[in-house]
């Protein structure tokens, strides 16, 4: 006869009825020094970010170098083409006819801009992810119709079980639900 594990804990997670109380709670929770947390929601709700204290995305960082990088990349594949590898003299124009290169560049830019958008979203956003542990919990599945789910990770330095728990009660959620891995 094998004995299963006991399972582990993931954290602990609280069940809100509206995007109000779910904000308000991240607010306190952060205040009160939490730092590991996760909020999910049906849709966007716009101040919950700065709530659980996300830093700003990198990704438009990423669109911008993607974006220089395209336009060199675009330009110096026309200067090479007309000045190096294969230079025309085409109605007296110089080699290197920059005003005839733009569309190319900006598309170029525009299409590498776009990839590094694409790319950098999902590895900044650990993406894809097939299987979380909140998907564990059965009320769950409400957070993509009408609830709204604050997750405090058993990671964070301030986390005791019955001490976290005893404070997500005390933000009258509508139930708190132990999320196992």
């Amino acid at each position: 006869m094998t004995r299963r594990a006991a399972p582990r804990l993931y954290g602990l997670m609280a069940e809100f009825a509206s995007p109000r109380d779910l904000v308000a709670a991240a607010e306190d929770a952060r205040a009160v020094g939490y730092r590991r947390m996760d909020a999910f929601t049906p849709y966007p709700i716009e101040r919950l970010s700065e709530a659980l204290g996300h830093k700003p995305s990198r990704v438009p960082m990423l669109v911008l170098i993607g974006g220089i990088i395209g336009a060199l990349a675009g330009y110096g594949l026309q200067l090479w083409i007309s000045a190096v590898s294969y230079p025309l003299n085409v109605g007296g124009r110089p080699y290197n006819s920059w005003p005839a290169f733009i569309p190319v560049t900006f598309e170029v830019a525009v299409l590498v801009a776009g990839i590094f958008t694409v790319f950098g979203m999902l590895a900044l956003n650990g993406l894809p992810t097939p299987y979380h542990p909140v998907f564990n919990v059965p009320r769950f599945a409400l957070a993509s119709r009408d609830r709204y789910f604050l997750c405090i990770e058993s990671k964070d330095p301030r986390f005791d079980e019955k001490a976290t728990r005893l404070y997500l009660e005390g933000l009258r959620p509508s139930g708190v639900f132990d999320v196992e891995y």
